[in-house]
């Protein structure tokens, strides 16, 4: 997993751009980033964030970059053996959905800490990571707009109503529709 661009999880819902909120974290863009990394490592190794802020070569954000436009944020490790996922874009800001990660990962060490190891555990496969080797790649044999039926030029929230209308018919998400839905997303946006 690369840490930039940004690797949402599959099948994890987006917020749409014009519903992102601003949040009462007070800290540096910095600080929000260390800590989240901090807060990982506490609970597992293999640690990867990943967003859409362009790294230098050695693994640092570039200070003199545009804020990007997509500002989720997806936090990879390895939690006993297993690879898991925690993603957040509710925030306008990449370092807000950072500290947002961060604390949630606090509070579920505090679940741990408090004699509920075996809740945590349970907690955490909500988290697991799914395995993706190629995301970006349609479906054999079919483009994504004819998985969701849709046409090639479809809007991203075009993308999102028929990804839902396909998984009402089809009882539930599946490993096509969701790879067609984030084949789409990565060329509309």
């Amino acid at each position: 997993m690369e840490a930039y661009p940004l690797h949402w999880p599959l099948g994890r819902a987006r917020t749409p751009s014009h519903k992102r909120l601003t949040s009462r974290f007070d800290m540096t863009p910095d600080r929000a980033r260390q800590e989240l990394r901090a807060e990982a490592e506490r609970h597992g190794r293999q640690v990867v964030i990943s967003t859409n802020i362009a790294l230098r070569r050695d693994g640092e954000p570039y200070a003199s970059r545009n804020a990007p436009s997509d500002t989720g944020v997806a936090v990879y490790f390895l939690r006993k053996g297993r690879p898991v996922c925690l993603a957040c874009d509710q925030y306008q800001n990449v370092w807000e959905n950072m500290r947002a990660i961060s604390k949630t990962l606090e509070a579920m060490r505090g679940i741990e800490r408090w004699g509920s190891a075996e809740m945590l555990d349970r907690a955490f496969t909500g988290f697991e990571a799914l395995p993706s080797p190629d995301m970006m790649t349609p479906p054999p044999g079919k483009a994504w707009w004819e998985v969701l039926g849709v046409t090639p030029g479809a809007s991203a929230d075009q993308v999102h109503s028929a990804w839902k209308e396909r998984c009402r018919a089809n009882g539930g998400a599946t490993v096509e529709l969701n790879k067609a839905k984030e084949a789409a997303l990565a060329v509309v946006g």
